[in-house]
């Protein structure tokens, strides 16, 4: 099982469409930030200075949504092992109540940063998100 990252999210008036709630763009950026943030926060140095991580696939289900002004917490850790260049995060939001509202599966290859290619992604790499 993987370490799980957690940060919260508020919704501001930018965030919000015509119905009234969040916008799926938004969630979508949600997403990439807090996958970010997870990187920032758990990566060894040494990782974070020689590779980054892109999107290759999101795969997002909707149960609910929220209105501006309020907040969810996002959920974040690695799922299985990589393949390859890539490597599966899942992500979660839950509402004030704790129901998880918006489900995300995301797909994301590690480049190194100096040739910006593809690299597979080592088991060192991901140990400090591991339990």
């Amino acid at each position: 099982m993987s370490a799980r990252f957690t940060q919260e999210f508020t919704a501001l008036p930018e965030h919000i469409d015509e119905l009234g709630h969040v916008n799926n763009t938004v969630w979508v950026r949600w997403i990439q930030d807090l996958a970010t943030a997870h990187w920032a926060d758990t990566a060894r140095p040494e990782d974070a200075e020689q590779f980054f991580w892109v999107v290759s696939r999101h795969e997002i289900d909707y149960r609910g949504n929220v209105s501006e002004g309020e907040t969810v917490s996002g959920e974040t850790w690695i799922e299985g092992e990589p393949r390859g260049a890539t490597s599966i995060r899942r992500v979660d939001f839950s509402n004030q109540a704790g129901k998880v509202i918006v489900s995300a599966a995301t797909t994301w290859a590690m480049l190194n940063r100096e040739s910006q290619r593809l690299v597979r992604v080592r088991e060192d790499v991901l140990a400090p998100f591991r339990d």
